[in-house]
């Protein structure tokens, strides 16, 4: 059984295995002891004294194999993103470009650098190892993170929004990127990947055009991945989908791979979460759940076969399970029906 946790210091480890095997485009899981340390810490400190509200916090999640004991994934929460440092997209728009006495009329889409993210609530470093992805695995790393939402939306921004890899290939080659390179950087992709990730982003300022892109001067093969997602993170853009995320036009400003976004109460999962009384049994002909614990910083989440009576609130979790989320009869857990 995988059990979703806050991050801990004994994790290091494990956190630079996932940092590795997450490869170039995971600009949250770069391969740099400090900075990895800077976000064990960040979150530790966020989860031992909770917050009076929204501000620059870290809730950084791990996944756990109760019966190993190993970490197999992450995910994350930025509750405030752009407050301390900018936080850049591109915008995609469009000019109109006519001549009524000529005949012409001609609408050329382009590319404006923005900042229309700052102060959002990013949903991020989503990765599962190879090890473990099978069954409902995925969902559960990536899901669990709207119960938290939903439980305590007052630390969090209205607008919930998530960056998802754009194309790029083995080698770390982006065609989006490398117009860029070629006409205003001297860098290649996985070294400004490296560099924003660790959060020097000065370069972005200095190198980056200050006017808008005209999509139609760019290669061929960069205008074809705009918008477009690595093929790792199809199944992940399409649970965004189904949970009422759609794009408004942003993509990254390196590999032009789409944000999407949606408001913190339509989201699928957070409108049909419900909180329930835990009552520890056998559960006859149950459902399969998304669960967590409503505590904060022993927070737990799980996935299983559960029995729910929605005239009395309850749900009668197998006793391994209550043992995972830390819970007993009488408490309460909040929990969202997978299909």
């Amino acid at each position: 059984m995988l059990v979703i946790r806050p991050i801990e210091q004994r994790d290091f480890a494990g956190l630079k295995t996932c940092a590795i095997e997450s490869g170039t485009g995971m600009t949250s899981l770069p391969v740099n002891d400090e900075l990895l340390q800077r976000k064990i810490d960040a979150s530790t400190q966020t989860f031992s004294d909770k917050p009076a509200g929204k501000g620059e916090c870290l809730y950084f999640f791990v996944a756990e194999d109760l019966e190993t004991g190993e970490m197999v994934g992450t995910s994350a929460i930025d509750a405030a993103v752009g407050l301390s440092q900018p936080f850049y997209n591109y915008h995609i728009g469009k000019v109109v470009h006519s001549s009524p006495k000529l005949g012409i009329y001609n609408v050329v889409e382009t590319l404006t650098l923005s900042n229309d993210y700052t102060g959002s609530t990013e949903i991020c470093t989503l990765f599962l190892r190879e090890c473990a992805r099978e069954g409902l695995n995925g969902r559960l790393l990536s899901k669990h993170r709207f119960l938290f939402l939903a439980e305590h939306p007052e630390l969090f921004d209205n607008t919930i929004f998530a960056e998802m890899r754009g194309v790029s290939d083995q080698n770390g080659h982006s065609p989006f990127y490398e117009w860029l390179q070629t006409h205003f950087f001297s860098l290649d992709f996985p070294t400004v990947d490296y560099l924003t990730g660790i959060g020097k982003k000065r370069f972005i300022a200095e190198l980056m055009p200050k006017y808008p892109i005209y999509v139609n001067l760019l290669s061929d093969a960069a205008r074809a991945v705009i918008g477009k997602t690595h093929e790792k993170t199809r199944p992940a853009i399409r649970m965004l989908h189904n949970e009422g995320f759609v794009n408004r036009g942003y993509v990254d400003i390196f590999d032009a791979g789409p944000a999407v976004e949606c408001e913190l109460h339509n989201i699928r999962s957070v409108r049909r979460s419900r909180r329930l009384t835990v009552q520890v049994g056998d559960p006859i002909g149950g459902h399969t759940f998304l669960i967590c614990n409503t505590r904060f910083g022993q927070y737990r989440a799980c996935y299983g076969s559960i029995g729910v009576n929605p005239e009395t609130h309850e749900a009668i979790l197998p006793a391994k399970m209550a043992a995972a989320l830390k819970v007993q009869d009488g408490d309460t857990v909040r929990a969202v029906e997978l299909e």
